[in-house]
């Protein structure tokens, strides 16, 4: 009998209906075989089960179920040669088995084993949110529809079979179906099969977003064009401690008609800040050298500077004390096992376990009478300079299973610079959205798989945060990283905070105010000219050579299209060696010339001409950036159309030691906001904090003044 039940070997791409009765499976199945231009196998059971109703007023009996199988396989098999790319199956062995269980609570060994063994390339499970239909052969709606449903679902899974739920009214389910249709094909050209296309859609990502990554990956990125570096005078605007100071009392005279944001992405773990250690920890030969054996085998300059200042951390007695309270005779030790001891219990999984957890919740300053985390110093930071009408508002990304800890901080801390300062903060947060991640590949340019065989997907980096910009509601928002807080001098990073958005909001007064005029009727070409003279000196954004040929209406246009966008003026410090981007005069592909802020590796440094221009960058991002994300309008603006998709990266990654490549999304600073209107300022090296590496810490701006 398990012979008749086989079934014939196929390209065409399979599609099983699955459900409980009166689903709308039928249905579903004509109207796909009629929009794909194929066949469709009708349920063989209906008209045996109608032929023995018919005869003899019999329903159906658990023996009856084995004929039904082979005359349901016999159809399909037959159907194989009428079918044009796919094949719509109303049912099949693996729903005979289903009903099986519940209408007559037995099993089939052959029954069981062939279900198991039939394959499809996608199993649509049919929900119950259809009206229940009355026939022959079903003359009363069962009890507990949820139930039964859940029962053919828990089969699909235990069963390990690529499904997706429809649900809906019939136009919507067949709607959904055809695309979903079209994606599994899209994917299986790709390579992909039936379960990495379930991955792909459970995450919601664009199968054309997919194919786009897989064409970057295997034909590269163009490099970006550098014309030359921005410098003071030409691309990056030098003020005054007397200017920065006008620009900020222009800011505070102006905030109480907007909404202030600050937004941090905070998401990303602590494991390069400790990096050093970890690998100290993991390659030591505690008993086999000493510490200064392993500094000089490692070449590791890092770790004789955390040793030796060890007592200036924040964490320091923490975790000394826990050291001490673990290692009962650590009293004993000598001073390199101590060492290895406390480091061991800083990165512990059990104890203080710092490479694993944000470097937002970490201790980053010692106070008097407090230790502070990065957290609470962006909190403080907001009552400087990110609040108007006695309200600011705070907005971390965050990774979703860390968000507990963000608030836990929050919420000890809030309160009380809320009273002192007569302010409400109000804090959200945003995770990174999955459909965001990105695809990997081998080196041969195959879909990637680990271990488990399954598809391996990357967060696509910090440049999927521009949706989340995206989603803000505010006038102004301040773009800060994490890790870039300040002991002292508060007051100086305040300023020229204020200064940067000070000098946004009087260069969007005058943008709103050209686009009104440009929207009017009545436009001079005195105000033609001048509009082009601000975009030039301004903004420095030069028109094209045939500008002058244009028409009127034409240069109008062009004009209002040039302004209609976001803004954002980013403070540039002195490039110290900092690793990092820069900013930089840019030469697009249609010859025009614009100002942006560039990473190391979007330039061909194999290029001499490029390689020149590279290096003699005078200034770095520290990621100090203000942003105008509303029109002239007062509407937002869609970010996402403002973003450069034909930049990225391309980053080559080990998992389970084998080596992966993976595209990251344009940068948030860098491709994500390539057609903004961008106006750099140069800042003081204060302003520019950063802790890359937990060592510093120990520098000047993190440690309180003595």
């Amino acid at each position: 009998m398990e012979e008749n039940l086989k079934q014939e070997p196929t390209d065409i791409i399979k599609i099983a209906l699955f459900g409980p009765e009166c689903t709308g499976k039928t249905t579903l199945a004509k109207q796909l075989a009629s929009a794909f231009d194929t066949a469709w196998i009708p349920e063989f059971a209906r008209n045996y089960l109608q032929k023995k109703w018919n005869t003899s007023k019999e329903k159906c009996k658990f023996d009856d179920l084995l004929p039904i199988a082979v005359g349901q396989i016999n159809e399909e098999n037959k159907g194989l040669k009428n079918a044009n790319k796919f094949l719509f199956c109303d049912t099949n062995v693996l729903l005979t088995k289903v009903f099986a269980t519940i209408n007559y609570n037995q099993k089939n060994d052959i029954l069981d084993k062939v279900a198991l063994k039939h394959k499809y390339d996608l199993f649509f499970l049919t929900d119950i949110d259809v009206p229940w239909e009355k026939e022959d052969l079903r003359d009363r709606q069962p009890e507990n529809r949820e139930i039964i449903l859940s029962v053919f679902e828990k089969e699909l899974i235990d069963s390990k079979k690529p499904y997706i739920k429809l649900s809906g009214d019939i136009a919507t389910r067949f709607e959904n179906a055809v695309k979903i249709i079209r994606d599994l094909e899209k994917a299986k050209l790709l390579g992909f099969n039936s379960f990495d296309f379930i991955k792909i859609y459970n995450k919601k990502i664009s199968l054309d977003v997919v194919k786009n990554q897989f064409d970057k990956l295997k034909n590269g990125i163009p490099k970006i064009n550098l014309d030359r570096p921005a410098v003071v005078s030409d691309g990056i605007l030098k003020i005054s401690e007397e200017e920065a100071i006008y620009h900020s009392n222009y800011f505070d005279s102006k905030k109480q008609n907007l909404k202030l944001k600050k937004f941090v992405p905070a998401s990303g773990a602590a494991s390069r800040m400790f990096k050093f250690l970890s690998e100290f920890v993991n390659d030591f030969k505690l008993g086999e050298e000493s510490v200064n054996a392993y500094i000089n085998r490692k070449h590791d300059k890092n770790l004789p500077i955390f040793l030796v200042a060890k007592e200036k951390f924040p964490f320091y007695e923490a975790v000394l004390k826990t050291t001490k309270e673990v290692f009962q005779d650590y009293q004993n030790w000598s001073q390199d096992t101590k060492n290895y001891g406390f480091i061991k219990i800083l990165l512990a999984s059990k104890h203080f376990d710092f490479a694993n957890k944000p470097k937002g919740i970490l201790p980053f300053h010692k106070y008097e009478n407090h230790t502070a985390t990065a957290i609470e110093e962006h909190l403080t930071e907001c009552v400087f300079y990110a609040s108007s009408n006695q309200k600011s508002f705070l907005h971390f990304t965050v990774s979703e299973e860390h968000q507990h800890d963000f608030e836990k901080i929050i919420n000890t801390k809030k309160s009380k610079l809320e009273i002192n300062n007569n302010l409400k903060i109000t804090v959200d947060y945003s995770y990174q959205n999955k459909s965001t991640d990105v695809i990997a590949l081998d080196l041969n340019n195959k879909p990637f798989r680990d271990a488990d065989d399954n598809i391996v997907f990357r967060p696509g980096g910090h440049g999927a945060l521009i949706e989340n910009l995206n989603n803000l509601n505010a006038d102004i928002i301040f773009i800060k990283n994490i890790d870039n807080v300040i002991q002292n001098h508060i007051e100086t990073i305040a300023l020229y905070k204020k200064a940067l958005a000070g000098i946004l909001v009087q260069n969007q007064e005058i943008i709103f105010n050209y686009l009104k005029i440009l929207n009017s009727e009545i436009i001079s070409n005195e105000i033609i000219s001048e509009i082009v003279a601000f975009l030039k000196s301004k903004l420095c954004v030069t028109v094209i050579e045939d500008f002058s040929k244009y028409t009127k209406e034409s240069k109008i246009e062009y004009l209002s299209i040039l302004l209609n966008r976001p803004i954002r003026v980013c403070g540039m410090v002195k490039n110290e060696g900092e690793p990092g981007g820069g900013p930089f005069w840019v030469l697009s592909k249609k010859g025009t010339i614009f100002l942006q802020i560039v990473e190391t590796s979007q330039v061909d440094i194999t290029n001499e001409n490029q390689n020149k221009i590279l290096v003699k960058a005078t200034h770095f991002n520290p990621v100090d950036i203000v942003c105008g994300v509303k029109n002239y309008k007062g509407q937002n603006f869609d970010l996402t159309k403002f973003v450069n998709y034909n930049t990225g990266f391309i980053v080559e990654k080990h998992k389970n030691g084998k080596p992966l490549k993976a595209y990251e999304l344009p940068g948030l600073w860098n491709g994500a906001m390539a057609k903004w209107l961008t106006i750099f300022v140069e800042v003081p090296l204060i302003t520019f904090n950063p802790v890359k590496t937990v060592n510093d810490l120990l520098k000047p701006a993190h440690q309180s003044v003595e």
